[in-house]
């Protein structure tokens, strides 16, 4: 008989995860977690649920190795991982005194996962928990998204994307600097939609003599391209210039994007997402709600309603959008997002370090609006769309809870009912 009990312990590949918290923004419990280096899963906490699985755009979270209890991979030796441990053979999980017998199978082991579950879930309850409220599927109408045609492991599966456009947009500051960047793929194919993301290649190693990790940016183009009839595609990106303490500081993605010339050569993977899609059935009503470079899918979907309003091919719903930021120089898009009619999109802008004015968040604004965000709560046909900095996460998503209950609305069955049809999502790092 065995000495130990085994689990189903959960793990994250380093080789092929791109970073985009996807896992952690979506993990009801507060399983996983990461460093400057890898994301990874806490075997103590994570109960099985399997929310992260769908969501995540590279596969990287779908592995798994069978493990005694006792002696699980902690998240310390996770965090120093560049590539997956191999699985034990069958004698070397007998010798580590497991058996696979014990497996989830047993009464002890399921007994285990159930008490993890529950104090996981106890622990979330203790506070607000507002990545319970986020889909992992898309709305009913988007459209179908091809995803990972060009993969994060292989060199040779990357494809090569030539930069024909880099254009500051904000005004140039201090600590910041934030860029709208074209990439061209030529003849290859590259079919994306609103919503999705790709992954970049920094040449060059980090300090362990290691390629560097690819980074991930959300598309600001529509589907017809940034040019339309084009096979290109826009990022917007920014590059801190200086940390908290006002120390220099350069991130090597941000960096290296924001300095490319035309006619600079890109290695690209993806792309990625089937989720944060937006919907194309008329009448369909989009909410969206970002800071900083958040607004770059919000961008895309924008742009797309645009050119379907200019054809006459659409017959849209409501398009709304709180957008926040420090100041409005620190905006992107701030001019061009003026130009647009008002009868196409209602606009809430929110700044928290505006001179002389006292802070606003976009959670301020979306409670401002608070009349207009309940009657779009009640509309089946509404999506809401949250992107940007994870801080504002669980703001918004309170906001809209407590606009429900003071509208008399049953925010336990909208929630509920946002999640189960793919009309909130939650994107946040």
């Amino acid at each position: 008989m065995s000495t130990d009990i085994l689990i189903k312990q959960h793990v994250i590949d380093p080789e092929i995860c791109i970073r985009c918290n996807t896992c952690e923004a979506i993990c009801p419990v507060g399983a996983i977690t990461h460093d400057s280096l890898n994301y990874v899963v806490k075997a103590d906490i994570c109960n099985l649920c399997m929310d992260c699985i769908s969501p995540c755009p590279t596969g990287s979270i779908d592995n798994w190795r069978m493990m005694p209890k006792a002696k699980a991979y902690s998240i310390e030796e996770q965090l120093k991982w560049d590539v997956l441990p191999d699985e034990l053979s069958a004698e070397e999980l007998a010798a580590a005194g497991g058996d696979a017998g014990d497996a989830a199978t047993t009464p002890d082991a399921a007994a285990d996962t159930a008490s993890a579950a529950s104090a996981a879930s106890t622990a979330v309850a203790a506070g607000f928990n507002s990545a319970q409220f986020g889909a992992t599927i898309p709305p009913w109408s988007a459209a179908h998204a091809y995803t990972n045609l060009y993969g994060p492991k292989a060199a040779d599966k990357t494809i090569t994307a030539t930069v024909t456009g880099n254009l500051r947009v904000t005004e140039i500051g201090k600590d910041y600097d934030t860029h709208h960047i074209v990439l061209d793929f030529g003849n290859l194919p590259f079919p994306v939609l609103e919503g999705q993301s790709i992954g970049i290649l920094p040449p060059g190693e980090d300090a362990k003599g290691k390629a560097h990790h690819a980074r991930q940016y959300s598309i600001a183009s529509p589907r017809n391209g940034e040019r339309p009839g084009h096979n290109n595609l826009s990022l917007t990106i920014k590059r801190v210039l200086e940390d908290h303490d006002g120390q220099p500081v350069r991130g090597v993605g941000s960096n290296y994007m924001c300095d490319l010339n035309v006619g600079d050569k890109v290695q690209v993977i993806g792309p990625f997402g089937a989720s944060f899609l937006m919907p194309n059935h008329p009448k369909s009503n989009i909410v969206m709600i970002c800071t900083g470079t958040g607004s770059a899918p919000m961008r895309a979907m924008t742009e797309w309603r645009r050119r379907l309003r200019a054809s006459g091919k659409f017959e849209g719903g409501k398009l709304m959008l709180f957008f926040g930021a420090r100041t409005p120089a620190e905006l992107p898009y701030f001019g061009p997002l003026n130009n647009l009619p008002k009868d196409f999109i209602d606009i809430e802008f929110a700044f928290s370090r505006e001179e002389g004015k006292t802070k606003r968040y976009v959670q301020d604004a979306l409670r401002d609006r608070a009349a207009d965000v309940a009657a779009l709560l009640k509309d089946g046909n509404t999506c809401f769309y949250v992107c940007g900095l994870k801080s504002m996460e669980e703001g918004v998503v309170m906001a809209l809870r407590d606009i429900a209950q003071n509208a008399g609305l049953d925010w336990d069955h909208i929630g509920a009912a946002l999640k189960k049809e793919g009309r909130l999502h939650l994107e946040t790092y």
